[in-house]
């Protein structure tokens, strides 16, 4: 492959660059936060809390992907903050709902979307906001959880590492980037697989790392090194993949089980067998180093993808 035309291109989709507009709100929230010392750019605020850490989230839909596929929009939103939760090691408690639409007929499928996520994720949806007579349709949703240890986007170090772990069980949506291995699957087992991130938290095998988000598995490389003060050396030919997917359309697709995870090398081999113990690939990626760039490579040459001494993603980070 072309890596110096492949990295031109990721550089331009979407997921990307919708994570550098997330600098304007980085500014302001590193002034709006001096009065506490909770991180900024985690998957979910970490807030401390007796024993253990009260997590936040929440997540906004596509207002395209809200009109054309309502039933998947809503479950989508629900899907996305439970990974969040998880993602850090913690469990969720309850969401929230915002939904301003059109007319209360719009907002039907939206809720049975979500009510459809909440029974398989078993999380209760427990209050909101709603205004059936907006000039537009749109979705939001927040979710309250709680950790005992986390895993953290500011935990990755050097020597570290990287694992994707990736339920390869499912199908791409016919229109977006979204690889659905969630709908079609018995609740029981969506439920146990995401068990396995709070365990390897708890016994003590991982503790940095993020759910692969709307950026695919290099925009959540990314903001996993910008946080963390770090860059790292990814391997493309590693990265296990569905076959019937171009490749540059898989870097930058959002699964619903898919985690990025910074693992200490003695390590390794643990966490790769909790995930296959569940029949989820877990492979060795690359590895975190001390320079901070993120460098792509294949079996024949590498390109340096990412600067952060001269350009930042998210804002988040002693960089900002």
């Amino acid at each position: 492959m072309d890596l110096d035309y492949l990295a031109q291109t990721l550089k331009q989709s979407l997921g990307i660059v919708h994570k550098q507009d997330i600098q304007n709100v980085a500014r302001f929230l590193t002034t709006a936060n001096a009065l506490t010392d909770i991180l900024l750019g985690d998957d979910c605020a970490a807030i401390p809390d007796g024993d253990g850490y009260l997590l936040l989230a929440t997540e906004g839909m596509m207002p395209d992907f809200v009109a054309s596929d309502p039933w998947f929009a809503g479950w989508s939103a629900v899907m996305v903050n439970v990974s969040d939760i998880y993602a850090m090691g913690g469990r969720p408690i309850a969401v929230v709902d915002t939904i301003w639409s059109q007319d209360a007929a719009i907002s039907q499928p939206l809720l049975a979307g979500m009510s459809a996520a909440a029974r398989a994720y078993q999380v209760p949806i427990v209050g909101g906001h709603t205004n059936a007579r907006s000039e537009y349709n749109a979705l939001s949703v927040a979710i309250l959880g709680r950790a005992q240890q986390l895993i953290s986007s500011f935990q990755a170090q050097p020597g570290d590492r990287l694992l994707m772990a990736i339920d390869l069980r499912g199908k791409l949506h016919p229109k977006y980037p979204f690889w659905n291995a969630a709908t079609e699957t018995d609740p029981a087992r969506l439920r146990a697989d995401l068990e396995l991130l709070p365990k390897l938290a708890e016994n003590g095998l991982c503790d940095a790392g993020k759910d692969i988000s709307m950026g695919g598995i290099i925009g959540t490389t990314l903001m996993l090194l910008e946080t963390s003060n770090c860059g790292a050396v990814l391997d493309l030919d590693a990265i296990p993949r569905p076959v019937e997917i171009p490749f540059d359309r898989w870097l930058v697709s959002f699964p619903s089980y898919g985690f990025l995870l910074s693992v200490r090398p003695d390590r390794v081999s643990a966490v790769e067998q909790v995930f296959r113990d569940r029949q989820i690939t877990c492979t060795d990626i690359g590895e975190v180093i001390s320079t901070p760039q993120l460098m792509l490579k294949d079996r024949q040459e590498s390109t340096i993808f990412w600067d952060f001494d001269r350009e930042h993603l998210t804002g988040f980070g002693d960089r900002v």
